[in-house]
Protein backbone atom coordinates (compact mmCIF):
# COMPACT_ATOMS: atom_id res chain seq x y z
CA UNK A 1 0.00 0.00 0.00
CA UNK A 2 1.38 3.33 -1.04
CA UNK A 3 -0.29 7.00 -0.97
CA UNK A 4 1.32 7.56 -4.53
CA UNK A 5 -0.25 4.57 -5.73
CA UNK A 6 -3.38 6.51 -3.89
CA UNK A 7 -3.07 9.66 -5.84
CA UNK A 8 -2.49 7.87 -9.01
CA UNK A 9 -5.37 5.58 -8.59
CA UNK A 10 -7.88 9.15 -7.71
CA UNK A 11 -6.74 10.50 -11.20
CA UNK A 12 -7.42 7.09 -13.16
CA UNK A 13 -10.36 6.48 -10.93
CA UNK A 14 -12.08 9.84 -11.28
CA UNK A 15 -11.06 10.00 -15.52
CA UNK A 16 -12.78 6.80 -15.64
CA UNK A 17 -15.63 7.90 -13.37
CA UNK A 18 -16.13 11.43 -15.24
CA UNK A 19 -15.95 9.88 -18.53
CA UNK A 20 -18.67 7.15 -17.77
CA UNK A 21 -21.10 9.65 -16.25
CA UNK A 22 -20.55 12.18 -19.35
CA UNK A 23 -21.51 9.22 -21.83
CA UNK A 24 -23.91 8.24 -20.10
CA UNK A 25 -25.35 11.83 -20.36
CA UNK A 26 -24.99 11.23 -24.45
CA UNK A 27 -26.61 7.85 -24.36
CA UNK A 28 -29.68 9.65 -22.58
CA UNK A 29 -29.41 6.93 -19.68
CA UNK A 30 -29.12 10.27 -17.19
CA UNK A 31 -29.21 14.04 -17.44
CA UNK A 32 -27.22 14.26 -14.21
CA UNK A 33 -23.71 16.39 -14.87
CA UNK A 34 -21.78 16.55 -11.52
CA UNK A 35 -18.82 18.49 -12.60
CA UNK A 36 -21.52 20.99 -13.88
CA UNK A 37 -23.73 21.07 -10.30
CA UNK A 38 -20.11 21.72 -8.83
CA UNK A 39 -19.34 24.30 -11.09
CA UNK A 40 -22.48 26.10 -10.46
CA UNK A 41 -22.08 26.61 -6.97
CA UNK A 42 -19.24 28.99 -7.66
CA UNK A 43 -20.42 30.97 -11.00
CA UNK A 44 -23.50 31.35 -12.62
CA UNK A 45 -21.56 31.23 -15.83
CA UNK A 46 -22.62 27.85 -17.50
CA UNK A 47 -19.57 27.59 -19.63
CA UNK A 48 -16.67 29.00 -16.44
CA UNK A 49 -19.22 26.52 -14.32
CA UNK A 50 -18.35 23.25 -16.34
CA UNK A 51 -14.46 23.94 -16.66
CA UNK A 52 -14.38 24.67 -13.04
CA UNK A 53 -16.67 21.28 -12.03
CA UNK A 54 -14.57 19.64 -13.61
CA UNK A 55 -11.38 20.96 -11.54
CA UNK A 56 -13.62 20.56 -8.53
CA UNK A 57 -14.63 17.18 -9.10
CA UNK A 58 -10.78 16.30 -9.74
CA UNK A 59 -10.51 17.62 -6.30
CA UNK A 60 -12.96 15.81 -4.84
CA UNK A 61 -11.73 12.37 -6.66
CA UNK A 62 -8.58 13.00 -4.24
CA UNK A 63 -10.26 13.64 -1.34
CA UNK A 64 -12.28 10.84 -1.69
CA UNK A 65 -9.46 8.55 -2.64
CA UNK A 66 -7.08 9.60 0.68
CA UNK A 67 -10.30 8.76 2.66
CA UNK A 68 -10.40 5.12 0.91
CA UNK A 69 -6.97 5.22 1.62
CA UNK A 70 -7.37 5.56 5.52
CA UNK A 71 -9.58 3.28 5.72
CA UNK A 72 -7.61 0.42 3.72
CA UNK A 73 -4.53 1.75 6.24
CA UNK A 74 -6.83 1.11 9.40
CA UNK A 75 -7.70 -2.21 8.00
CA UNK A 76 -4.53 -3.00 6.67
CA UNK A 77 -5.81 -4.43 3.50
CA UNK A 78 -6.11 -2.92 0.09
CA UNK A 79 -7.72 -4.16 -2.91
CA UNK A 80 -9.66 -3.60 -6.43
CA UNK A 81 -13.00 -5.55 -4.55
CA UNK A 82 -12.27 -3.69 -1.48
CA UNK A 83 -12.33 -0.67 -3.05
CA UNK A 84 -14.96 -1.65 -5.40
CA UNK A 85 -17.16 -1.97 -2.58
CA UNK A 86 -16.10 1.17 -1.19
CA UNK A 87 -17.38 2.80 -4.12
CA UNK A 88 -20.48 1.08 -3.95
CA UNK A 89 -20.85 2.91 -0.62
CA UNK A 90 -19.78 6.13 -1.97
CA UNK A 91 -21.90 5.98 -4.58
CA UNK A 92 -25.41 5.49 -2.53
CA UNK A 93 -24.14 8.20 -0.47
CA UNK A 94 -23.23 10.35 -3.15
CA UNK A 95 -26.82 10.03 -4.04
CA UNK A 96 -28.71 9.79 -1.01
CA UNK A 97 -27.23 11.90 0.97
CA UNK A 98 -24.52 13.99 -0.35
CA UNK A 99 -25.99 15.50 -3.70
CA UNK A 100 -29.73 14.48 -2.66
CA UNK A 101 -29.83 16.64 1.00
CA UNK A 102 -26.36 18.73 1.61
CA UNK A 103 -25.59 20.22 -2.25
CA UNK A 104 -28.75 21.80 -2.28
CA UNK A 105 -28.78 23.66 1.77
CA UNK A 106 -25.08 25.31 0.05
CA UNK A 107 -25.54 25.78 -3.48
CA UNK A 108 -27.07 29.04 -4.24
CA UNK A 109 -27.97 28.04 -7.42
CA UNK A 110 -30.23 24.91 -6.65
CA UNK A 111 -33.78 24.08 -5.47
CA UNK A 112 -34.47 22.08 -2.63
CA UNK A 113 -38.07 20.28 -1.63
CA UNK A 114 -37.88 23.47 1.00
CA UNK A 115 -37.59 26.26 -1.67
CA UNK A 116 -39.83 27.82 -3.86
CA UNK A 117 -38.11 30.77 -5.68
CA UNK A 118 -39.54 32.13 -8.99
CA UNK A 119 -37.79 35.10 -9.34
CA UNK A 120 -34.01 33.16 -8.88
CA UNK A 121 -33.42 31.07 -11.75
CA UNK A 122 -32.32 27.12 -9.96
CA UNK A 123 -30.82 24.41 -10.91
CA UNK A 124 -32.96 21.51 -10.78
CA UNK A 125 -32.83 19.51 -7.23
CA UNK A 126 -31.45 15.69 -7.46
CA UNK A 127 -33.97 14.26 -5.69
CA UNK A 128 -33.59 10.86 -3.78
CA UNK A 129 -30.89 8.97 -6.10
CA UNK A 130 -30.72 11.86 -8.28
CA UNK A 131 -33.80 10.22 -9.44
CA UNK A 132 -35.05 14.03 -10.68
CA UNK A 133 -32.19 13.35 -13.47
CA UNK A 134 -33.48 10.11 -15.38
CA UNK A 135 -34.76 6.82 -13.90
CA UNK A 136 -30.96 5.08 -14.94
CA UNK A 137 -29.32 8.05 -12.83
CA UNK A 138 -29.02 5.55 -9.61
CA UNK A 139 -27.83 2.55 -11.26
CA UNK A 140 -25.12 4.84 -13.72
CA UNK A 141 -23.85 6.54 -10.73
CA UNK A 142 -23.18 3.61 -8.29
CA UNK A 143 -21.97 1.48 -10.95
CA UNK A 144 -19.23 4.31 -11.86
CA UNK A 145 -18.66 4.72 -8.81
CA UNK A 146 -17.96 1.02 -7.84
CA UNK A 147 -15.60 1.54 -10.60
CA UNK A 148 -13.98 4.22 -9.06
CA UNK A 149 -13.17 2.62 -6.19
CA UNK A 150 -11.91 -0.71 -7.77
CA UNK A 151 -9.35 1.45 -9.71
CA UNK A 152 -8.37 3.31 -6.66
CA UNK A 153 -8.07 -0.13 -4.50
CA UNK A 154 -6.46 -1.25 -6.84
CA UNK A 155 -3.94 1.28 -7.87
CA UNK A 156 -3.29 1.91 -3.58
CA UNK A 157 -2.34 -1.56 -3.40
CA UNK A 158 0.41 -1.81 -6.17
CA UNK A 159 3.79 -2.18 -4.25
CA UNK A 160 6.30 0.15 -5.69
CA UNK A 161 9.75 -1.39 -6.89
CA UNK A 162 12.90 -0.23 -6.07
Amino acid sequence: MNAWGTAAGAFAGTLVLTTVLRAAGEFKLTRMDLPFLLGTAVTANRARAKAIGYLMHFANGELFAFVYYAVFLAIGHAGWWLGALFGLVHGTFAGTALVNILLPLVHPRMGSPLTSAPKVALLEPPGFLMLNYGPSTPLVTVLAHAGFGAIVGGFTALTPHG
